[in-house]
């Protein structure tokens, strides 16, 4: 942890005028790119962590050439993506290949608490900048690595895409339409899970070291990660033989629960225990789709499949055919789980995810405004804070170097002229 002084000072360095975190004090040395690892640390960096990002000045993170772009005349343009989960970060360059770059990196491992890399396990080792080493370096450091595969096991060397953990990890067999192929989740839910344990496993870490004075190493693996998000799909094989299928909107079991039409759109309708079937059965029907059908009463039966597409469905979607989607929700209000089913736009412009704070506005100077999402973890002494920018490359390389490393000015544009920054 690092001391007041320097922590003000690397504060200034990101230009973020704000009370600081739960995890201020917390010093994060990023080499990662693209977003399982750069989401890891922007989270850290939200919750108050001063977080350096690394990257190579031959080859930075290349979803700075991403889009959506906004662009600026006199300048590069600024991809709205990289600024999304590189926000709050101070940008400084290494070439991790170059001879000089140990000592550089050994400094920065010195004033840090944690490293997240998410290079295919082996590389940190190749370029001499394993866990191993730099625990050496500095013994209370948490090494996070993110992977497609995790740092042991027969695939670890496999070079792996968000799609990679899709496919190994089960999620992409039980997606798609009943019948149909599968079809991959429409986000990258391997990286961003990956990101999420990431995040989870970094402060436990920390929590250990700072309890013991000992570092450790968190292994996070993305195909691990999707496995988890499976639901009941690896108890259904252990305990019955099943393997689920692609169900389209469909629950395995739970019913109604799904996505139906109506008249302008789509809704999610959940109404499926007993108090809801009858609340849903008075306040869309009419109390006779509650009293003219007992045998209906219990939910078990309304779980029978054969009951529910012949009998239950039909009933659902006569409810809502000839009403919009906020006809709906009015409805539905407090009474029963009704959504609609919004697009991104609709969602931005949403009151709740107003309310919540969920979308910010940051003002890129020369680029305009950039609205990206905002933080779920919403803490009352210690807010997440989304105000800070995402940086140029390499944009705080120098004051980093001298005013927190120690070097001189002679020896930064020594390392400059060797290619090391």
């Amino acid at each position: 942890m690092i001391d007041d002084a320097t922590r003000a000072l690397l504060a200034g360095l990101g230009g973020v005028d704000a009370a600081p975190g739960s995890l201020a004090g917390v010093v994060v040395v990023d080499v990662t790119r693209v977003v399982a690892g750069p989401y890891c640390s922007m989270i850290l960096a939200d919750l108050g962590a001063t977080v350096i990002k690394v990257e190579n000045p031959g080859d930075p993170d290349y979803t700075r050439t991403f889009p959506p772009m906004l662009p600026r005349e006199d300048a590069e343009p600024l991809s709205g993506f990289f600024a999304q989960y590189n926000r709050n970060k101070l940008g400084v360059t290494l070439n991790l290949k170059s001879p000089g770059a140990a000592e550089v990196l050994d400094r920065l491992v010195e004033h840090a608490d944690v490293l997240v890399e998410n290079f295919r396990p082996g590389t940190m080792d190749r370029l001499g900048h394993g866990y191993e080493r730099l625990r050496r370096v500095n013994p209370k450091l948490v090494y996070a690595a993110l992977s497609g595969y995790g740092q042991s096991g027969p695939y670890r060397l496999r070079p792996a895409y968000d799609n990679s953990a899709q496919a190994t990890g089960g999620l992409w067999s039980m997606n798609g339409e009943a019948g149909g192929p599968p079809t991959r989740v429409g986000t990258i839910i391997g990286d961003l899970a990956a990101s999420l344990y990431g995040v989870i496993g970094v402060l436990a870490a920390l929590r250990h070291a700072e309890q013991t004075g000992e570092g450790q190493l968190v292994d996070i693996s993305q195909q691990d990660s999707v496995l988890t998000l499976t639901e009941n799909a690896v108890v259904s094989y252990t305990v019955d033989g099943v393997v689920p299928k692609p169900l389209g909107n469909q629950h395995p079991f739970v019913r109604p629960y799904e996505l139906f039409p109506c008249a302008d759109g789509f809704v999610f309708f959940g109404g499926y225990t007993d108090k809801f079937w009858r609340i849903s059965c008075e306040t869309f029907g009419s109390p006779a789709d509650w009293d003219d059908n007992p045998d209906l009463h219990g939910m078990a039966t309304r779980f029978d499949a054969e009951v529910y597409q012949e009998r239950v469905k039909p009933m659902v979607v006569r409810w809502f055919a000839d009403r919009t989607k906020a006809e709906l929700e009015a409805l539905a209000g407090d009474l029963v789980p009704l959504s609609a089913v919004k697009d991104i736009g609709e969602v931005v412009e949403d009151p709740q995810i107003a309310a919540r704070g969920m979308i910010v506005d940051n003002d890129y100077p020369g680029h305009g405004s950039l609205r990206t999402f905002g933080s779920p973890v919403k803490l009352d002494r210690t807010p997440a804070q989304t105000a800070g920018l995402a940086p140029d490359m390499g944009e705080h390389t120098d004051r980093v170097l001298g005013e927190f490393l120690g070097y001189s000015a002679d020896e930064v544009a020594a390392l400059r002229t060797g290619g090391t920054i």
